[in-house]
């Protein structure tokens, strides 16, 4: 099988690199080598791969020899033409192209059937971790009913950080930086659209439908602070940014926030640049998937994976992926939290009214004073709806004159 890839950066490199060092074993695996035969990438490349180099990308797509396409170039555009020449060849296209899968991906899957090829991309989501894979295949027979996870390294770098050292989001976020976790523009990764996009792909996964990661409600992390990771000490939880998606009968729940998580979570441990994936299916209970999210080989190993997959694969389409049939996920106000509430001032004098509108008739006003604060308090609410919460919260700051200064939502109602 001979093999063109398609952008010779971090992630193209590093499929380069494994197909050299594992080279013996893919070739038993698949009972074939696996043949770099061209690079295509707009800037000279040094290294083995330096003579396969090409700047035109219909060499590619008009060789019969190649079988096989990777694409690691990132973006929309060119990848998209590139792939979609590719697949009405008859190429196989493996991609770990995140913006890709999840902007044009039900076309791509339909033009592979189309084609009797396929579009595979494990790598899009999870980086290292075999989440696309495990979801189609190990858990075909489970109708699925969550799947939350801490998806982007970044943001869970800086929050475990900012949790160990009681730094402060921006030192933090520049620590990241100066260490390589964070891009010099990090917006991508700290306000949630990375963890929002792959967050799409897994609900295009678990309807079987497609979705827009526009409309999934996203929130990063800038808004954190040092002192929203203190109450989360105090209380024994941990903050993550979750990307999450959920399934109610024919009920579609999506969301990316920093969530509060208890020890209890299997999420609870996942710190620093690692990724955590936590499923529910209704027959199979609770998994969770652990690993690295990201980084050179560890992508480059679930690309290669999706390689072997289609080169034993290759006379038949898979089916992977979704329809191009749109679902309507339902608004953030119909998620239903624990929420941390920060208010202004002391307890006095507010206890009734934290009462009526946070707490049920049977749960008692235990306000959290953190040490040497005499500017605000902390009470943690029942569950509630977050249409309901917002109004109360509204609410209550019109009828005691006292501002809430900040929220967290919390889980602490999930099992």
């Amino acid at each position: 099988m001979k093999v063109a890839i398609m952008g010779y950066g971090t992630i193209g490199s590093g499929v380069a690199e494994v197909l050299r060092i594992n080279q013996d074993q893919i070739q038993r695996k698949v009972g074939e080598p696996i043949e770099l035969k061209y690079v295509l990438d707009r800037n000279e490349i040094a290294g083995e791969d330096h003579d396969k180099l090409v700047l035109d990308f219909n060499i590619i797509a008009e060789d019969p020899e190649v079988g096989l396409v990777v694409e690691t170039m990132g973006g929309i555009h060119p990848a998209y033409e590139f792939v979609k020449a590719s697949l009405e060849k008859g190429k196989h296209v493996v991609t770990s192209n995140k913006a890709l899968v999840d902007a044009m991906g039900s076309k791509l899957i339909s033009i592979a059937k189309d084609h009797n090829c396929n579009f595979f991309f494990e790598a899009s989501v999870g980086g290292g971790i075999p989440v696309i894979r495990t979801i189609y295949h190990n858990y075909a027979g489970e109708k699925l009913t969550e799947i939350t996870g801490i998806l982007n390294g970044t943001t869970n770098y800086i929050l475990t950080k900012m949790r160990d050292s009681g730094a402060s989001f921006e030192d933090t976020l520049h620590e990241a930086q100066k260490l390589g976790y964070a891009e010099r523009d990090p917006s991508a990764d700290i306000d949630g659209f990375d963890t929002s996009r792959k967050t799409a792909i897994l609900l295009s996964m678990a309807s079987g439908n497609r979705c827009r990661h526009e409309d999934i409600y996203t929130e990063g992390i800038r808004n954190v602070s040092a002192i929203d990771v203190e109450y989360a000490k105090f209380l024994g939880m941990n903050i993550r940014l979750l990307g999450s998606v959920q399934v109610v009968e024919d009920k579609y729940f999506a969301y990316v926030a920093p969530i509060m998580i208890t020890k209890n979570d299997p999420l609870y441990p996942v710190d620093g640049v690692f990724n955590g994936i936590r499923i529910v299916g209704n027959c199979l209970g609770t998994t969770m998937l652990y690993g690295m999210g990201a980084g050179k080989l560890p992508t480059a190993s679930a690309v290669v994976s999706d390689m072997i997959a289609a080169v034993r694969h290759q006379h038949e389409f898979q089916g992977i992926g979704w329809s191009e049939k749109m679902i309507d996920i339902e608004p953030m106000g119909s998620n239903a939290f624990n929420y941390l509430v920060r208010i202004e001032g002391t307890p006095d004098d507010v206890a009734n009214e934290v009462k009526d509108l946070f707490l049920n008739d049977t749960t008692a006003f235990h306000p959290i004073v953190l040490d040497g604060r005499t500017d605000e308090f902390a009470v943690m609410t029942d569950v509630m709806f977050e249409s309901d919460f917002k109004e109360n919260m509204k609410e209550f700051e019109e009828k005691t004159g006292r501002r809430v200064f900040h929220f967290l939502r919390a889980e602490l109602g999930k099992d």
